[in-house]
């Protein structure tokens, strides 16, 4: 897949991140859908400045982060920390589309859609820009590197174009996040999803997830009893049908 034919369309802009805006969202809504239903994309307006996607079937609404570069990376830049932080916390964030491609040949290298429900206060990083102490001035980043793989659904990658089916089901398998209570509940299973794709294997054991027993604990510290807490998500991913009870402290990812 190629920008190449949409590259005019930036040729009256002067600011490299207005050019990039200005040929990938037409790419983004002629060649792609929602990953959650299948159907068409829609531009949204120039100065809807929380989206600039809408499905044409359902209520799925997406944000496109795009770069040069050989890699996503591992931080994309995005607007004001506070503003980031507020739309998380009230759940009222638009899923993310990250996209990177090649500024020689304008191929696109890596194409993936992140749903909302993947994003806690956790992977937005605050990074100094403009009036120093002044809060609406701190800008953010967002750490693509802390989402579990199994949050990041590939349409492209590695130039290698993803089939649709493919796209839809790693899409919803996930779903069963949405449900998650509140951000505490949500970022529990993200981090046990985290950790388990740490093990680099679908088959662990309950022992193998007790070593992160330290970072886990680093990271909930009002938590007394990680151990107690690790078998309890387990259970949650298990039920969900994310995970499969082989044995007696034997799991696999499905």
């Amino acid at each position: 897949m190629n920008l190449n034919s949409y590259l005019k369309l930036s040729n009256n802009y002067k600011s490299n991140a207005q050019k990039t805006r200005v040929f990938t969202e037409p790419f983004v809504e002629e060649n792609f859908y929602c990953p959650y239903c299948g159907a068409t994309l829609i531009a949204c307006k120039n100065n809807d400045k929380v989206r600039d996607f809408n499905c044409s079937r359902c209520n799925e609404n997406y944000e496109l982060k795009s770069k040069q570069g050989k890699s996503l990376g591992k931080k994309v830049p995005d607007g004001k920390y506070i503003t980031m932080i507020e739309r998380i916390s009230s759940n009222n964030n638009p899923n993310f589309y990250f996209l990177n491609y090649d500024k020689v040949s304008l191929d696109i290298i890596n194409f993936c859609a992140v749903p909302s429900y993947f994003f806690t206060p956790d992977i937005i990083i605050p990074r100094t820009k403009g009036i120093p102490n002044r809060l609406d001035y701190i800008m953010c980043s967002i750490d693509i590197s802390s989402i579990p793989t199994s949050g990041k659904i590939f349409y492209v990658k590695d130039k290698e174009i993803i089939s649709k089916a493919k796209v839809l089901d790693d899409w919803n398998k996930t779903l069963f996040l949405k449900e998650a209570n509140n951000i505490r509940a949500k970022g529990w299973l993200l981090d046990i999803m985290q950790c388990i794709e740490k093990l680099g294997d679908n088959s662990f054991s309950l022992n193998d997830m007790y070593t992160f027993e330290q970072y886990l604990k680093i990271k909930h510290s009002e938590n007394n009893n990680i151990q107690a807490k690790i078998r309890q998500q387990l259970q949650i991913l298990r039920d969900k049908g994310f995970l499969k009870f082989k044995s007696r402290g034997k799991y696999e990812v499905i």
